[in-house]
């Protein structure tokens, strides 16, 4: 998800939206005191924002994420490494039922602070724009966990979520799920694009062949030809 124009656009407008301590997702670091070493661990239980997830599977809006997390100062910011758990919802992509799970996601990023050396070294070196846009800063003491949750729990979906995973799908007939019916099975079709030249070929073996003589002669006997002189 890092680096897709979309995921970054969402991720800057979040950053630089001005930060509400209450939000779920919002973080306080002023009890580390920008001292190298400090550690805070903290849990915290939170609702799902919307559109966590893609088309085939997802985290339902709203429904509870378990964030564990640890917070440490370091000499350019703040150090945030934490797991998350989270329920998901979505479709076999074989048989396309309904499908429940449970996921789990592990993070780590820096938060850096506006004014440190290390920022200013940072700017200086000329870093890209597209870099530049992935780095995440402090507001005042708040961190936003959003942006780096959203990533966190996008990249550890599965790509092919299955309801089992020897699910045999549907009949490509038919569309019934075979799970249910394993035996399930249909006469021998005929591939549409052969049928009518099928139909042709049966006609013509039903007819006998144009230009045919319908009684064949028999042929003459040895004794009837004609003797030389």
């Amino acid at each position: 998800m890092r680096g897709h124009p979309a995921a970054l656009a969402r991720k800057q407008t979040a950053l630089n939206a001005p930060l509400d301590h209450r939000a779920p997702l919002v973080f306080d670091t002023r009890e580390l005191g920008r001292r190298p070493g400090t550690l805070k661990r903290l849990s915290r239980t939170v609702e799902a924002p919307a559109d966590l997830g893609v088309e085939v599977i997802r985290v339902p809006e709203g429904s509870p994420l378990e964030i564990e997390l640890r917070m440490e100062s370091v000499m350019e910011g703040v150090l945030i490494t934490g797991t998350v758990r989270f329920p998901l919802a979505g479709e076999c992509v074989r048989c396309l039922e309904p499908l429940t799970r449970e996921g789990t996601a592990d993070f780590q990023e820096m938060f850096s602070y506006p004014d440190s050396e290390f920022s200013a070294r940072f700017a200086d070196a000329g870093d890209d724009e597209e870099g530049d846009e992935e780095r995440l800063f402090l507001q005042g003491d708040l961190l936003d966990l959003e942006p780096v949750l959203r990533d966190a729990v996008v990249l550890a979906l599965p790509l092919r979520p299955m309801c089992q995973e020897d699910c045999p799908g549907l009949c490509p007939d038919c569309g019934v799920p075979l799970a249910g019916d394993p035996d399930h099975e249909h006469d021998e079709s005929v591939d549409i694009r052969w049928a009518a030249l099928r139909e042709f070929a049966e006609a013509r073996s039903s007819e006998a062949p144009a230009g045919q003589d319908k009684q064949t002669k028999a042929p003459r006997d040895r004794g009837d030809e004609p003797q030389e002189n």
